[in-house]
């Protein structure tokens, strides 16, 4: 009865849903293209062997499921593989990172309709859902399905479990439609414990984001890129992934950390790509001379910020700088994944708010790698700090590096969860 309640007002507010999608489109117009695929409607690839649907919701749990969805393809190639995802910048870097290797569609909405219709076109075998992506519909008509479920890289905040524990008979019921969940900390197994999960389904292996790892051929092309920019003798900072207000943050600080480093050459960027133009514009009126990724405007000695609206670069792009800030962190936002930085061996700085990535967060800082900074006057004294001392800078990068090495090993143990339950199946 909970489960039909929540599926009649899902379908009640799918009309506004729609609505918000179609004004959000205004700035960004992916948001009203292949709105069919929402509502499960899509044409299968013909092809007839059994099915791995992994879904990765956005631009984060897409890149943390990268490198599982290449095992997968390298360990399972009897498989087919789908992957989903809900925003148009995660469609974007599923097509880039893995081409026609896999198949990619959008999620269907969480009604009974649209879930029915996207199981019996896509059939899998094995749903891998990233990160917390707990939907009643999707994982009742999975399981009525014969499809397994394995949660991976699962993170429950106690913000998030609260929220949990007040629909506490629709999520016992979620729950138990999960087969392998695989936490990424102790404390996240506490929580989905207490919310009703068995125990012998519950698996603690770490964060699959620990095994980020840059190759070869990217370290090449970065460094060819820094030379072309010529950016050996600058200072070069990255604020990344900033949302609504951040911006303003980085320009203040910047601006007071350029009196004394003339040097000094900003990379920001913006989290979502419809604040794309609105941010060059901000900049631009703060009378910077801005060079855009997206029209590969040259960087030179005059270029005083280099503006990040491309998709799909940002963690290469870490490799160019000698320190990075991490956005959705001096907002009441939680913060993004600070490992695809710490992965370059540099240092990290973010503001109070990393409850999405506070494990990582903690790990780092007690390492030494990363810095919380409460304001702004903290986060131009780092700026000041690293740049004048080269050994505190180089001390904080390898000890990010130290902590990536100390923590890998989640991928291994969600392959082995993988293979376990496809062996499951008949």
């Amino acid at each position: 009865m909970v489960r039909f309640a929540y599926s009649m007002l899902f379908t009640v507010l799918q009309p506004f849903i729609v609505l918000r999608m179609l004004l959000r489109s205004r700035r960004a117009p992916a948001y009203r293209q292949r709105l069919g695929e929402r509502f499960g409607f899509f044409d299968a690839p013909d092809d007839t062997r059994p099915c791995i649907w992994i879904h990765a919701v956005s631009l984060g749990e897409t890149l943390a499921a990268g490198p599982l969805v290449e095992r997968i393809l390298k360990e399972h190639p009897d498989h087919r593989v789908i992957v989903t995802t809900t925003t148009p910048t995660g469609s974007a870097q599923v097509k880039r990172l893995f081409g026609e290797r896999v198949f990619h569609v959008y999620a269907p909405w969480d009604t009974p309709g649209a879930v029915k219709r996207f199981l019996k076109r896509a059939r899998p075998r094995l749903l891998i859902l990233m990160e917390t992506e707990l939907w009643p519909n999707l994982l009742y008509y999975a399981q009525r399905s014969g499809c397994q479920v394995l949660l991976a890289n699962a993170r429950l905040s106690a913000r998030s479990a609260a929220g949990y524990a007040r629909v506490e008979r629709l999520t016992r019921e979620m729950l138990a439609a999960l087969d392998w969940v695989g936490v990424q900390n102790a404390t996240d197994g506490e929580r989905f414990l207490q919310l009703g999960l068995d125990p012998r389904r519950l698996r603690v292996t770490g964060s699959v984001k620990f095994d980020v790892a840059v190759d070869d051929a990217t370290r090449c092309s970065i460094g060819e890129l820094s030379q072309q920019w010529a950016l050996g003798e600058r200072f070069v900072i990255i604020f990344a992934s900033t949302h609504e207000g951040e911006d303003e943050v980085a320009l203040s600080v910047y601006t007071a950390f350029r009196q004394q480093h003339k040097n000094a050459l900003l990379l920001l960027a913006p989290r979502h790509p419809e604040r794309f133009q609105s941010v060059y514009e901000l900049c631009t009126r703060n009378s910077f001379e801005v060079a855009r990724r997206s029209q590969t405007d040259p960087v030179d000695g005059s270029t005083d910020l280099l503006l990040l609206d491309s998709l799909g670069e940002l963690s290469a792009l870490f490799g160019v700088a000698d320190l990075a800030v991490i956005g959705g962190s001096f907002i009441d936002r939680g913060g993004h994944n600070p490992l695809e930085a710490a992965a370059w061996g540099i240092p990290v700085l973010c503001g109070p708010s990393m409850f999405n990535f506070e494990d990582i967060t903690v790990r780092l800082s007690t390492a030494g790698a990363l810095q919380r900074c409460a304001d702004e006057h903290e986060l131009l004294r780092q700026f000041e700090l690293l740049a004048s001392d080269a050994r505190e800078k180089r001390r904080r990068g390898a000890a990010a590096l130290e902590v990536l090495e100390n923590n890998r090993g989640a991928l291994d143990a969600l392959c082995d969860g993988l293979t376990e339950l496809l062996g499951r199946h008949p």
